[in-house]
Parts: C-alpha cells; structure tokens; sequence
C-alpha cells in the first residue's frame, strides 16, 4: 500500500471542548454568563487556569499570570476552580466518546483525538460523526465542543482550531500538503515558542520552509523530532491514535503565598503534593520508581533532584521520604523558595501497550 493509500484510510477526529473549565462554570451558574471570566486565583501568585470567550477578547489567556489577566481585563471576574466538577463532565464526555469507537486517546480533560475509520455505528462519513458527536455532547452537558477532520492526528489537531469555537473543519488528504505549506511554523502543533524560535534562526517560517530541508539536517539540528518535522511538513503523520498510551509521569505542584526559607516549613509542604500524586496512581493502578523534587526560587530559577528505587514505590510514606531527602540536599535554599513540585516517573503498571496498526478502510472524509 502506497503512502497516500495508507494516510487516506485513516479518519481521526479531534475533540476539543471550547473554554471547557470557564464554561462548565458558566453553565452551572447563570450570573457568570456573557461575562468576562477566569477560572483561578485572583491573588498576586495565582494563575488563570481557563478563560472564557468573553474574557480572550481582552488578551486574556490560560496559564497567564492573574495580576496580567486583570491588568489586562479590569472587570475580570475569578471562580475558584472546580476540578472535581470538570472531571465528571469529562467522564460524560468519554462516554459519548465510547459509543462510536473504542480507539479513544484523551490528552487531558477536555481533548481527545478519536479513529472512527472503523466504528461502532457503521458510519462512513467522519465529517458526520463528528457532527453528531459534538450534537450528543451539547445535549448531555450543555456545552459546546469544536472538533477537526483528517487523516491523521497532527492535521485533526490543527483543524480543530480552524472554526472554534463551537465549529468544526476537515482537511482532506487532497489538501492536506498544500494546508501544511502555507503555515507558519509557530502555529504547528508540537513546535513550542524554543522550537519556534530555533527553526526562525534557521531560515524556517513556513511549512514550506521546513519541506525544503533534507531529512538529514533535521536530524541533526532537532534530533528525534527531526523525523516527524520531516513527516509533518509534508502533511504525513503515521502516529496511531492509542487508547493505552501510558504516563511517563505523574505530579503536583504549588506556588506558595509567601516564599518559604525554611526547611521544616518547607518538608511540610511536600505532604499534599505527595498525596495528590498518589491519589493519582491509585486511581490509575500505576506506580513508579523514580521521585522527582521540583525547587523554584524567588528570582525564578529552579533545580530539580531525583532517586530512583530499585522497586516501584508502594504508598505516600515512601515519596515523602524520597522528597525530603532530596529537598534536604539543596538547603541552605540560594533563595527563598516560591514554588515546590513533587513528581512520581518510571512508571509501571500491569498493561502493556500494542504496537499493532488498526486496520484501515478507504473511507470518505
């Protein structure tokens, strides 16, 4: 089968909800909606979570700091996060997600890439999936969701972004090259603002730009990513969509209020973050062996320390000792510290993933 037979079977579908944590809490609460809103904290140290529509108009954005997100949004209004909420919702999601296909790869609470090429319902046009799909989700939630059509996962990705929100796009195996090459690369999915930036020093702003680089020199100057960069530039993308993709990681962090320099003090705030950690593992029935300790000063710069065991690690007792005998090894602090993260990696548990391609059929989009 020829390279344009094998990428045209394919029919990938990304599901994106549409400011998913600002509008469950629009949803939930009348007064909040048609009004500029984010979802964290208001205090000098806290970080906008999600923003609503409302409030992008006004540069607002996820993960911008809260006293930015004011300044540039006066009547900004802060909700205090609710994730116990957003993840049953998200569980509704999945499961309208479960009744079309079982090849379901979700990369946080509020996206998921989906390979309806073969589907429960027997439909063959993916376009029409993803309309009814986003149709079942506004009738069980409330919300609404954006999604993107192709044949492969990095151009769904990026048609999913096309027509938001609540919209949705296809690029076809025809177009799909020709989508590639007139984009800027910043806007690639996968080439974050470093990436960007190097690929500019290189003389690369486009994906044509990038199509015009041997295969060679992207090895050589982005190393594995040279390959898929390769890939991607001609609009091909053979990763599947894997419904038993497993962590490399698990972890948990906090800013602090006040900078902490003390060593004690400090210990004790390891407890919670090791305990979310584990919560998660529990949940997921996955341990690790390898404890990693996250120290961000108060000037920003940040040091890392890690153990591993030679066995996964059995409960929060064992990564709080691991923590706070690495945490010890960096006092006296250089500065007051503003942030610790506590992270559990080598991760094992008792699924194994399947390298085997799914079977394709030459469907139409």
């Amino acid at each position: 089968m020829n390279v344009m037979t094998a990428r045209s079977a394919r029919k990938i579908i990304h599901l994106d909800m549409d400011a998913f944590y600002a509008s469950v809490e629009q949803r939930d609460n009348p007064e909040l909606r048609g009004k500029p809103l984010a979802v964290g904290g208001a205090a000098a140290r806290g970080v906008a979570a999600a923003a609503s529509y409302e409030a992008r108009e006004f540069g607002v954005r996820s993960a911008m700091p809260s006293v930015t997100a004011a300044r540039k949004c006066p009547e900004l209004i802060f909700v205090k996060p609710r994730f116990e909420v957003y993840r049953a919702v998200s569980q509704q999601i999945r499961e309208i997600f479960a009744e079309y296909t079982p090849l379901i790869e979700p990369l946080s609470l509020d996206e998921a890439y989906l390979d309806v090429t073969e589907n429960l319902k027997g439909m063959p046009i993916a376009t029409e999936i993803a309309l009814e799909i986003r149709a079942n989700i506004k009738a069980v939630t409330g919300l609404n969701a954006s999604a993107g059509i192709s044949y492969n996962k990095f151009l769904a990705k990026m048609a999913s972004d096309l027509n938001k929100p609540n919209g949705q796009a296809v690029i076809t195996p025809k177009n799909g090259p020709s989508f590639v090459q007139g984009l800027a690369v910043k806007k690639f999915h996968g080439v974050g603002p470093a990436t960007a930036e190097k690929m500019h020093r290189l003389g690369i702003e486009t994906g044509a730009d990038l199509k015009s680089k041997s295969l060679q020199f992207l090895t050589e100057n982005f190393g594995k990513s040279g390959p898929y960069f390769y890939g991607i530039a001609r609009g091909i993308d053979e990763r599947p969509v894997r419904p038993d993709r497993i962590r490399k990681s698990v972890g948990a962090e906090d800013t602090f209020v006040d900078d902490i320099d003390d060593l004690a003090l400090a210990t004790t705030e390891l407890k919670p973050l090791a305990e979310k950690v584990w919560s998660h593992c529990q949940a997921k029935s996955i341990s690790g062996k390898t404890v990693t300790v996250k120290i961000k000063y108060s000037d920003f710069t940040q040091a890392t320390r890690s153990r591993t065991g030679t066995s996964p690690v059995t409960g929060i007792a064992e990564i709080m000792e691991a923590a706070s005998t690495l945490l010890a090894t960096v006092y006296p602090f250089k500065r007051p510290v503003r942030l610790l993260g506590v992270t559990l990696s080598s991760l094992t548990n008792d699924e194994t993933e399947h390298d085997e391609e799914q079977p394709q059929l030459d469907l139409a989009l």
